[in-house]
C-alpha cells in the first residue's frame, strides 16, 4: 500500500527509487557503482559537500568489505541518510505558541501561514494572524483573503509602517485578548543582508520582550524547486536569525528530494514541514525516518 506521504510525493520517490534500485540489485558493488550513486545524489540536489560525505563513508565500508552487495550498500546508505537527517527528528515545533515565518517573496510563506493557522483552528484554538509585510500590498491582501476563507482573526498595520511596530501592537492584542497561537508573516525582501539582519533582529527583540514566557519558532519557508539556490537563502536567513526549522514548499512539483539531506547536513538546520499543493491541508510534518525508508524502498 502506498503511504499518504509517498502518494503526495510520488514524483520524488519514483525518480530517486528507480535510479538507485538498479545499483541495489547488483550482486557485488564496485567503484563504478559508487560513482553512479554519487551522480544520482548530486542530481537530486543533495549538495556537493553532503554527497562527498556520504560517499566517503560508503567507500570506507567498501574498503573494509570488498564483497559488499547491492543490498549491503542499501543498508549502509539507509544508516548514513538517517544520520544526515538526525537534526530533523523530534523537533516538537507544533508545541509552540508563536510562529515567525521568514523567507523570500514567492516561496509560499503566506500560504503556509494560512495552512498552519487552519490546523490550529481545527483543534479549537484561537489564532491571530499578523500581516508583517507592510511593504508589499499584495502580501497583505493575500493573507486577508486566506483569513476570510478560514475564518481567522488577522492584524494588519498601515502601508510602509515599520514591521516591528506592527508586531509590537499584534503582541499586545495577543496578550490582551488571550489568543492561543500567534502566526507572523514577514517581508520577503533580500536587498542586503545587513537590512535583513536588522529588521529580523528588531522583530525578535519585540516578541521576546512582549511575550518573554513563550517559545518562538522561527521557520524559514523555502521553495524546494529552486534547488541549490535554496542553500544560499538558508545561509543568509540563518545568519540573520536563529532558525528553528525549514518549511520546504512545492515538493509535489519538479523538486528533487535530495535537498532535504543537503540542508540538514551542510547547514545543520532541521526540515520541519513540507507542503505539496495549494490546498489548505496540503502539508505535513516532515518524517525523516519515513522519508528515507520510502526513498530506499
Amino acid at each position: 500500500m502506498i503511504s499518504f506521504l509517498k502518494n503526495k510525493l510520488k514524483k520524488i520517490y519514483e525518480n530517486l527509487t528507480s535510479s538507485i534500485s538498479a545499483i541495489f540489485a547488483k550482486p557485488k558493488i564496485d567503484e563504478t557503482s559508487l560513482q553512479e550513486l554519487e551522480k544520482i545524489l548530486i542530481k537530486s540536489d543533495a549538495g556537493f559537500k553532503t554527497t562527498k560525505n556520504i560517499l566517503e563513508k560508503l567507500r570506507e565500508q567498501f574498503k573494509n568489505n570488498p564483497d559488499l552487495t547491492g543490498q549491503d550498500l542499501k543498508n549502509e546508505l539507509k544508516t548514513i541518510l538517517n544520520e544526515t537527517l538526525s537534526s530533523s527528528k523530534n523537533l516538537h515545533i507544533l508545541d509552540s505558541k508563536i510562529y515567525l515565518l521568514v523567507g523570500i517573496n514567492g516561496s509560499g510563506k503566506t500560504t503556509f501561514a494560512a495552512k498552519l493557522a487552519y490546523k490550529f483552528i481545527r483543534e479549537g484554538k484561537r489564532v491571530l494572524l499578523v500581516a508583517g509585510d507592510t511593504f508589499r500590498a499584495a502580501a497583505t491582501e493575500q493573507l486577508k483573503n486566506w483569513a476570510h476563507k478560514i475564518n481567522v482573526d488577522i492584524f494588519i498595520g498601515k502601508p510602509d509602517q515599520d514591521p516591528a511596530s506592527v508586531i509590537f501592537a499584534a503582541c499586545e492584542k495577543f496578550k490582551t485578548e488571550q489568543y492561543d497561537i500567534l502566526i507572523i508573516d514577514t517581508a520577503g525582501r533580500l536587498q542586503t543582508k545587513i537590512n535583513l539582519m536588522k529588521e529580523l533582529e528588531k522583530i525578535n527583540n519585540v516578541i521576546s520582550k512582549q511575550l518573554p514566557e513563550n517559545k518562538i519558532s522561527t521557520l524559514l519557508v523555502l521553495d524546494s524547486m529552486l534547488g541549490q539556490n535554496s542553500f544560499e537563502q538558508a545561509r543568509i536567513f540563518n545568519e540573520a536569525t536563529k532558525l528553528s526549522g525549514i518549511v520546504l514548499t512545492k515538493m509535489d512539483g519538479t523538486a528533487k528530494g535530495g535537498i532535504v539531506f543537503g540542508i540538514s547536513k551542510e547547514l545543520n538546520i532541521p526540515v520541519a514541514f513540507i507542503t505539496f499543493g495549494e490546498g489548505i491541508e496540503d502539508w505535513t510534518e516532515f518524517d525523516a525516518t519515513k522519508y528515507v525508508d520510502e526513498i530506499l524502498q
